[in-house]
């Protein structure tokens, strides 16, 4: 069996220059970022309420994907966008955040992982599903399943080595992530799958 991963476009999603933090008045705080097309129980919603109540004063969290009910129930030190079809906005967030943390608890493949590598922001997640497969020890954790104790610890890793301690090895990894190089990959197996069936009804 072959795996071809999701890949993303490195074009678009690279680190880039912002007034987020100026918008928002978060200049000098210490931004984790969540992002989700929906925010579900098994996307890990329930964990960044339970880490805002252990936030300190210069902490943030900024979640991505929101609906409306959602909005209202935030605590004040989270700051909460509906889901945007603007891949510059998306950007200019994934580069504006310090850390990415995705307490996914049952995935597949997660882009947003990829997404927020190529912009320079080193990736925390669980062990669950395929959501650890684009990351290494030097662009960020891999923690176990809903062990809230252990992501908080890594946060607090990410924030006290600096974001740019990762950066140039998040930009790097995802890298291996180029969709080219997917669709180059898909474009090698389909080849090989019709030599394969000429050959074989040939003999």
């Amino acid at each position: 069996m072959q795996v071809i991963y999701n890949g993303i476009d490195l074009e678009v999603f690279k680190p880039r220059k912002s007034d987020f933090r100026k918008k928002f008045n978060i200049e000098n705080k210490f931004i984790i970022l969540g992002v989700a097309n929906v925010w579900v129980q098994r996307k890990g919603f329930d964990y960044f309420i339970k880490l805002s109540q252990r936030l300190s004063d210069d902490e943030v969290i900024v979640l991505v994907g929101l609906n409306d009910k959602q909005l209202k129930l935030l605590p004040k030190n989270v700051i909460g966008i509906k889901r945007t079809s603007k891949f510059e906005e998306l950007v200019e967030i994934y580069s504006s955040a310090d850390v990415f943390v995705n307490p996914t608890l049952e995935d597949n493949f997660p882009t947003t992982n990829i997404e927020s590598l190529a912009c320079g922001t080193p990736v925390i997640t669980f062990d669950s599903g395929g959501s650890p497969e684009c990351l290494d020890e030097k662009c960020g954790y891999v923690i176990k399943k809903g062990d809230f104790k252990e992501l908080y610890k890594k946060i607090l890793e990410v924030k006290k080595q600096g974001k740019n301690y990762f950066s140039e090895f998040c930009i790097k990894q995802s890298k291996k992530f180029d969709k080219n190089k997917r669709f180059e990959e898909y474009i090698n197996l389909y080849r090989e799958i019709y030599e394969s069936f000429n050959n074989n009804s040939s003999l």
